[in-house]
């Protein structure tokens, strides 16, 4: 009898649990998202205070990446469209971080227990990232699109150049920026009342 009770709560604890990573369904607007998620505004706001870079450029990049999807990861890749081969890069999580910069954080942030599949680690992750890019690069942390280019290319490709014979990158570049624009004029009128909420 007690098996049949537990069921229906088991039941809703993991739909519960699936709700809570799925990806905000307003991806437009910011104010949307933070309501959504309450927690991620705080999260946000952490990684901005502590690494400087605006919350919308941040929220931009992560929106482009993985489109806030927690398990966001590139498609398998295949042979005679058959078998399977494996992944083309170890992107993983929020972020995309692949694992060798995602180590490089882990080591100099000191959050060696981080998650990549973990929203405060994720964003945190964009702002220690877009730090470093202001420091070896010398882009303005407020530069989504010129940030956003260092994050896809590495610092180093972005020196060399890599992305501007990527003319389908430079687009998605520039559409980052937009995001970024739109994010921070949307985030304007909601901000008094999320920081209400903590």
């Amino acid at each position: 009898m007690k098996i049949f009770l537990l069921l229906p709560l088991l039941l809703l604890l993991s739909a519960c649990a699936v709700f809570s990573t799925s990806p905000p369904t307003n991806q437009s607007n910011i104010c949307s998202i933070f309501e959504q998620k309450s927690n991620w505004y705080d999260d946000a706001l952490d990684a901005q205070k502590k690494w400087g870079t605006p919350i919308s450029v941040m929220m931009a990049i992560m929106k482009q990446e993985s489109a806030f999807n927690a398990d966001a990861q590139p498609g398998m890749e295949h042979v005679l469209w058959i078998i399977p081969i494996g992944r083309p890069s170890s992107a993983y999580g929020y972020a995309q971080a692949q694992d060798p910069v995602w180590k490089e954080y882990q080591q100099q942030s000191g959050n060696s227990w981080s998650g990549r599949d973990e929203f405060d680690d994720a964003i945190d992750f964009i702002g220690w990232y877009t730090n470093k890019t202001n420091k070896i690069n010398k882009i303005s942390k407020w530069d989504a699109n010129k940030q956003y280019l260092n994050y896809h290319e590495g610092w180093g490709g972005y020196r060399r150049g890599s992305y501007k014979s990527k003319v389908w990158l430079i687009k998605v570049a520039k559409r980052v920026q937009s995001t970024a624009h739109t994010y921070s004029a949307q985030l304007k009128k909601c901000e008094n009342d999320l920081e209400g909420w903590f």
